[in-house]
């Protein structure tokens, strides 16, 4: 599977923005899917998974509260929507893939996915 994330850009402290991450193929209900990213100088770091069938999330615990992960299978394409953005939220993002057989399985770890997007930058200002 191919994955395309989009909709990063520069935002003010309290602003919003919705990541999407595009996926090829007719398989995409059969992945779950996360969201990773790697601000400058760090490694990356666990966001947010969704499970295949979008009823189970997990977040980051500097994230929970603040962002929401979803997911419509009909259009391939998970989401992360980013709320009350703060300057420590500035990274790349990048949205990964793993195919899984339990529907409500999700996952933190980096190795347990096997397909990553490009990624898209993330600014806040302060």
């Amino acid at each position: 599977v191919q994955l395309q994330a989009s909709g990063g850009g520069l935002v003010q402290a309290g602003s919003s923005l919705r990541l999407s991450c595009a996926a090829s193929g007719r398989t995409f209900s059969r992945y779950t899917m996360g969201w990773f990213r790697q601000a400058p100088g760090n490694e990356r770091e666990f966001v947010a998974s969704i499970s295949r069938g979008g009823r189970t999330t997990i977040y980051a615990d500097s994230v929970k509260g603040r962002f929401t992960i979803s997911r419509d299978n009909a259009k391939n394409t998970v989401y992360l929507k980013l709320n009350s953005l703060k300057p420590e939220d500035t990274a790349v993002y990048y949205c990964a893939a793993a195919f899984t057989y339990p529907r409500e399985a999700t996952m933190r770890g980096q190795w347990e996915y096997e397909y990553w997007g490009q990624g898209t930058q993330v600014t806040v200002s302060s």
